[in-house]
This record gives structure tokens, C-alpha cells and sequence, in this order.
């Protein structure tokens, strides 16, 4: 068995235990608390903004960029990720907005601009891994991908 192989099991593991420990705190909350629907939908929509920016073009690769690689200047963002500069103002800045990155500006000259993820955006980056490894791969430790018909 391979190192990342290794890895790879003992994440889904933890993810696994992290899933079933979150469903079960869910269960009692809406049980004790005796949610409704319309609780559930008032709580959902304090996160649309944050999902409806992370669904966006570039915004996860900004993030793990910044995660895996950060601080970085806005020029080495561009080159890395190969992306516009337009973009990538307009997703720093939305980024920037929702607390998930933080700018320091160093006065020149020239002027320099650094972004790096608060804990904030560390967090939600990490939280965002399993999500999509889960839609890429449907299964976590060897559960077969339901079949979808």
C-alpha cells in the first residue's frame, strides 16, 4: 500500500466520523428545538452568499492557491492561476467582503498588494476539500457510488 494511498484512508475516516458526528448533532437540534421548515429555510439563507460565491469560476482555486501557497502577491495569483486580472480583482474583493481573504498593502515604490487567507478562509477551504472529493468520487472508504437511475 502506497503513502497517499494511506492518507487517503485515514482522511475518509475522519471525514466519515465528522459527517455522522454533524447528522447526529443535527437530528437533536431540529428534534429538541422542534424546527420547522421555514427555521431551516431563515437558516439556510444566511449562506447563500458564501455558497453562491464559492460556486463561482476561480473562487475554490484562489482559495487553495492562497491555502497551499500564501501569501501572495496579486501578480504571482495571476501567473499561477493563469486568470484576468479583471477576474481576479472582482473575486479577491468578493473574497475579501466575506472575511475569507485578507489584503496588506506595502507602500512603494512600487505599491504591493498581498493576499492571504484569514482563518476564516483557511477553514471554509479545508471544509470545501471533502465536499467536492465526495462529488468527484461519490464514496469514502470503499462504500460502492450508488447507482442513480
Amino acid at each position: 500500500m502506497k503513502m497517499d494511498e494511506n492518507i487517503r484512508i485515514a482522511i475518509e475516516r475522519k471525514l466519515r466520523q465528522t459527517m455522522d458526528g454533524i447528522e447526529e448533532t443535527l437530528r437533536q437540534m431540529v428534534t429538541r428545538e422542534k424546527l420547522g421548515i421555514e427555521d431551516i429555510r431563515n437558516a439556510l439563507k444566511g449562506l447563500k452568499p458564501s455558497f453562491s460565491l464559492l460556486s463561482q469560476r476561480w473562487v475554490l482555486e484562489i482559495l487553495y492557491v492562497l491555502l497551499f501557497m500564501g501569501p501572495l502577491g496579486f501578480n504571482e495569483i495571476k501567473r499561477l492561476l493563469e486568470i484576468s486580472s479583471r477576474s481576479l480583482s472582482d473575486k479577491l474583493k468578493s473574497l475579501e467582503s466575506l472575511g475569507y481573504v485578507e489584503r496588506n498593502v506595502t507602500i512603494g515604490p512600487p505599491i504591493r498588494s498581498t493576499y492571504k487567507l484569514t482563518r476564516r478562509g483557511a477553514e471554509v477551504s479545508l471544509m470545501a476539500l471533502p465536499l467536492i472529493y465526495y462529488m468527484s468520487y461519490g464514496t469514502f472508504q470503499g462504500e460502492e457510488r450508488k447507482n442513480q437511475s
